[in-house]
């Protein structure tokens, strides 16, 4: 089989190995879409934390069923599933506290393990999210979209709260989706003319640049240190910050302005138990993703055609297809 391997920074390789064999409680599944966000960029040019090399990329996971137990949870070949794509101990404090999302020793697929960017791999039965109504398209967007559904979970927004999402990539998209589900009154701050326009849509306000007003909850999703400092005077007294990325240098922010209006600052890393509410809103027709992927790659071209996806600004999502 073919899998596409990230050598070292700055460069790719498809190489050919053999199939793997499913362990007891797991399943052997086919890739049909891989999905590609800011840490696969972020890996590629050797400044993503947690990272190293050689790694097969590949998170966000639209996957066939290939071979599965008789007693499979349900899971059958030939099943379209999400796969999640977080692995965790299930002994750890954070596990025993239900949040396994940032358990001590997690393995992510694709950052801290090898992921998704190959013809088949295995992933553990509970891991995978069974759709018989929705794309593979549509599949794959599950994970970045529960990463947004678990930010908004965790700033407690409350219905007619003032909301302010820095960023509307992927991740911010996927924040404003589930603050305008709780009810937030939500506006965005984006310089990308394309992904203004995508917010738009969506009937709320885009800027180019914070203005004076403050918001109840501020979202940042921009995966900028500069950006996540200056958040810091967009949060009204008493109001709520959400890191929902990660960087590797230190983010430093004014003592005074955080002490006097007694802000809240909060991670958010991952999801946790989002994967069925993120199916159920797609089937329901209460989110649309027909224009999320704006761009496709065979496997064969990743290694030519990555490194320009970033510089590309008509990009929202990139999918690598491996039909």
């Amino acid at each position: 089989m073919r899998q596409v391997v990230l050598k070292q920074p700055g460069r790719f390789e498809i190489e050919q190995a053999p199939e793997p064999v499913p362990r007891a409680g797991e399943a052997l599944v086919r890739a049909r879409r891989v999905g590609l966000c800011g840490t696969d960029y972020h890996a590629y040019e050797g400044r993503q934390p947690y990272f190293t090399y050689p790694r097969i990329l590949g998170h966000e996971l639209a996957v066939e069923v290939v071979e599965a137990p008789a007693n499979g949870r349900g899971i059958r070949p030939g099943d379209r599933c999400a796969a999640e794509p977080y692995l965790s101990c299930g002994a750890c404090h954070a596990c025993r506290l239900g949040k396994s999302n940032c358990c001590e020793r997690i393995e992510v697929l694709g950052v801290h393990t090898d992921g998704g960017m190959r013809e088949l791999f295995t992933v553990p039965l509970d891991h995978l999210h069974r759709s018989d109504r929705l794309s593979f398209d549509q599949l794959v967007l599950v994970e970045p979209l529960g990463i947004g559904a678990h930010a908004v979970r965790r700033s407690e927004l409350q219905a007619g709260e003032e909301v302010l999402v820095v960023g509307a990539g992927p991740i911010g998209l996927a924040i404003l989706e589930f603050a305008l589900a709780a009810g937030g009154r939500v506006r965005m701050v984006e310089i990308n003319p394309l992904r203004r326009a995508f917010a738009e849509r969506r009937g709320v306000e885009v800027l180019t640049q914070p203005d004076e007003r403050l918001a109840e909850v501020v979202f940042d999703a921009t995966g900028s240190v500069r950006a996540m400092e200056k958040s810091f005077e967009c949060v009204a007294h008493g109001g709520r910050l959400v890191f929902v990325s990660v960087v590797q240098s230190a983010v430093r922010f004014d003592d005074p302005l955080f002490n006097r209006r007694e802000m809240t600052v909060l991670s958010s890393r991952n999801s946790v138990g989002e994967f069925p509410r993120v199916i159920g809103m797609i089937e329901g027709g209460r989110m649309d993703t027909a224009r999320w992927i704006t761009h496709r790659l065979a496997v064969d071209d990743v290694p030519r055609r990555f490194p320009e996806l970033p510089k590309e600004i008509n990009c929202i999502k990139a999918v690598v297809e491996f039909d």
